[in-house]
């Protein structure tokens, strides 16, 4: 029931506080800068986002493509292009607050921060799942064939010439 909580204490956030807040500062940034400042800075920044997330992409492409060729797992390779999915994604929504946390995702300096929150965050998701209902009846519970109480039949293997 509180992961339940949280997903809609998330989702609260993501869509009434993000766009409050959103709203928020861009009144604030206009009201320094004026409205026409304000809105070529938004142009600017979706810009400077396009040029990164084209230079970050084209790099991590070529990382993942390396770490397939070299039979390596390529995990850091798929968080990089995780984190670089999100970015872009917040980088087109306008608004300073997610550019910024956008730009954040999408820079080579920040983002193996954020690489090692993802770790964290996937790591704490595959233990609620391996501890889970269906893990806590044991490594038999979803072995097919008869279980041990079932009958067992011995006998040996002969081919047929």
């Amino acid at each position: 029931m509180s992961r339940r909580r949280s997903i809609r204490w998330v989702l609260f956030v993501l869509f009434v506080v993000v766009p409050l807040l959103e709203l928020y500062v861009l009144i604030q940034v206009g009201q320094v800068i004026g409205a026409w400042w304000t809105i070529l800075l938004l142009v600017l920044d979706s810009i400077l986002g396009t040029w990164l997330i084209r230079r970050e992409g084209s790099r991590a492409l070529a990382a993942l493509r390396t770490a397939l060729e070299t039979g390596r797992m390529p995990a850091r390779e798929l968080a990089d292009g995780g984190l670089l999915l999100i970015g872009g994604t917040l980088m087109l929504s306008p608004g300073f607050v997610t550019d910024v946390f956008g730009i954040l995702l999408i820079l080579p300096f920040t983002r193996p921060v954020f690489r090692r929150v993802l770790t964290r965050v996937v790591a704490a998701r595959l233990i609620v799942t391996a501890t889970g209902p269906s893990a806590q009846r044991g490594p038999d519970a979803q072995r097919p064939g008869p279980g041990s109480e079932g009958p067992v039949v011995r006998g040996e293997v002969v081919d047929d010439p």
